[in-house]
């Protein structure tokens, strides 16, 4: 895996001891353009909120909330960042509080580049295998066509059945024009589709999409635009 293949994703590292903190960001600067470090829960939590970083590597033994309940509460907004566990504990008890966190790894510490290196690796490709199915409409709006579920300010956005037959096929072909005929086939498909009804589902979806994201093409057909 190349370096050009660790661009544009964001890593947190997230060590109350600076010794380990810097050493590791020295590390995680040479293969990943953004990365930002925290010394404990509260200020890895603001980082969260306004960079969204892909990637979090945290340790567990930290002054107030430790890192397993810091994950517990990530993972309560947001399900598809990566989360790496450094740790020196090796007992049963931790081990089993990280089971439904939904990590990418539980590494025991020391850790070096060949152990690391191959789990970055690892959640780079799935990123990039992830963003191929989510289609950002704006910065806090996004569908995911193999869910096919609608996103918007980390809540999903109830759509009827027409709603996202019609999202999906926009959203794999996003900055492309989806005539009429198309629409009617994959859309309606054997049903009758009248000019109200496409109407109908165009005005509804619209309420839930960012303004001008969904532009019509007067009595040829539509295209969504992605970020």
């Amino acid at each position: 895996m190349s370096k050009n293949d660790f661009k544009n994703i964001k890593v947190l590292f997230v060590d109350d001891e600076d010794n380990i903190r810097t050493n590791a960001i020295s590390y995680l600067s040479r293969l990943f353009d953004e990365v930002y470090e925290a010394k404990e829960a509260n200020e890895a939590f603001k980082i969260i909120e306004y960079k969204k970083p892909d990637i979090i590597i945290t340790d567990i033994n930290m002054p107030k909330i430790n890192g397993l309940e810091m994950i517990r509460q990530i993972r309560q907004k947001d399900i598809n960042t990566k989360i790496i566990v450094l740790s020196a504990y090796t007992n049963t008890e931790y081990l089993l509080d990280a089971i439904d966190l939904n990590l990418e790894k539980y590494l025991v510490k020391p850790i070096s580049h060949d152990i690391l290196f191959p789990v970055l690796s690892n959640c780079v490709n799935k990123l990039k295998n992830i963003d191929r199915n989510i289609k950002y409409l704006s910065k806090d709006c996004y569908f995911d066509i193999l869910k096919r579920d609608l996103y918007k300010d980390n809540e999903i956005i109830k759509l009827s059945n027409k709603e996202l037959d019609f999202l999906t096929l926009l959203c794999e072909s996003s900055g492309s024009f989806v005539s009429y005929e198309t629409i009617q086939a994959v859309v309606w498909q054997d049903s009758f589709m009248s000019d109200d009804a496409l109407r109908t589902v165009v005005r509804k979806l619209r309420k839930n999409l960012p303004e001008n994201c969904l532009e019509n093409f007067s009595k040829t057909g539509y295209r969504i635009t992605t970020i």
